[in-house]
């Protein structure tokens, strides 16, 4: 069974740091673009940041540019999401999504998600 597993979640300050990350299972899916995406309370799915197969492009929303950094590890298939300078609006459940077809930025274009893992940022 294929599916996607995020981990890395938790509670952190205004201003601090936490690593996500997102290990696949029955599929590696090594030549797929990778993205996170990430949903609070009464809100729509927003993406969050992109990174194609080889990592040759990354692709990130204004409101994370220069504090988050997507990237993947090749020996475990793993994709990373760093994330520094962290303010309470980032409070939301992050999901890892594998791409399927379409716009790097819409939820529609993923094929498989991930249950997610809850981020809070307390001021």
């Amino acid at each position: 069974q294929v599916s996607l597993k995020e981990s890395g979640g938790g509670l952190v300050q205004a201003g601090g740091s936490l690593r996500l990350s997102c290990t696949p299972s029955g599929r590696t899916f090594e030549r797929s673009t990778m993205a996170w995406f990430r949903q609070a309370p009464g809100r729509e799915r927003e993406f969050v940041a992109s990174i194609t197969w080889n990592s040759d492009n990354t692709q990130y929303a204004d409101s994370v540019k220069g504090r988050f950094t997507i990237s993947r590890d090749y020996a475990d298939h793993t994709i990373f999401l760093e994330m520094n300078s962290l303010r309470p609006e980032d409070t939301a459940v992050y999901y890892c999504a594998a791409h399927y077809r379409g716009g790097f930025e819409q939820p529609t274009s993923y094929s498989y998600w991930g249950q997610g893992t809850q981020v809070t940022v307390s001021s």
